[in-house]
């Protein structure tokens, strides 16, 4: 495995999915990220995509970054970035927090119209994080009907959704 191919290929999905999960730009955790990959790149089975090894790990890792002390430390601390969210988080509008509860009851309401399967494998994949192998083993069905369930709902979301995008 060419470590550094493997750093140029998922860059730019290790850090959104830290984004994604932290809600911040971190490259502490990114380094920390590719230290793990290179730690336990002979542990890789190829049975699997590499880009969801490589994801798994930027998720736990982000994940154990919030269950962290350094991490509630930070998020305690008075630094002039964190009192500048907190000044921006108090100044929205009443209306603001209205039409978003709005925005999130209607995309509720178009994920629980789907049907059944595809409800069920776009919870799983999109909400729980699940891997499409994890999912896949969980509903016990080819990986190929985990990828078309996905697009499928995110195609019916999308045409349901359109105002919102």
């Amino acid at each position: 495995m060419n470590f550094n191919e493997l750093i140029k290929t998922n860059k730019n999905n290790i850090k959104n999915i830290i984004r994604l999960i932290t809600k911040s730009e971190n490259e502490d955790l990114e380094q920390e990220v590719y230290i793990k990959l290179w730690k336990n790149s002979e542990k890789y089975k190829e049975q699997g995509a590499l880009k969801s090894w490589v994801g798994t790990i930027a998720k736990n890792t982000s994940k154990d970054y919030l269950k962290s002390a350094v991490f509630r430390y930070e998020k305690d601390s008075t630094s002039e970035e964190f009192v500048l969210t907190s000044i921006q988080d108090k100044k929205k509008s009443p209306e603001g927090n209205i039409l978003a509860l709005e925005r999130r009851q209607r995309i509720i309401k178009a994920i629980d119209g789907l049907k059944p399967k595809l409800r069920e494998t776009i919870m799983l994949c999109e909400i729980y994080g699940y891997t499409y192998e994890e999912a896949a083993q969980k509903l016990k069905c080819p990986i190929g009907t985990i990828k078309s369930r996905i697009y499928n709902a995110k195609k019916e979301l999308a045409d349901k959704l359109e105002d919102l995008l």
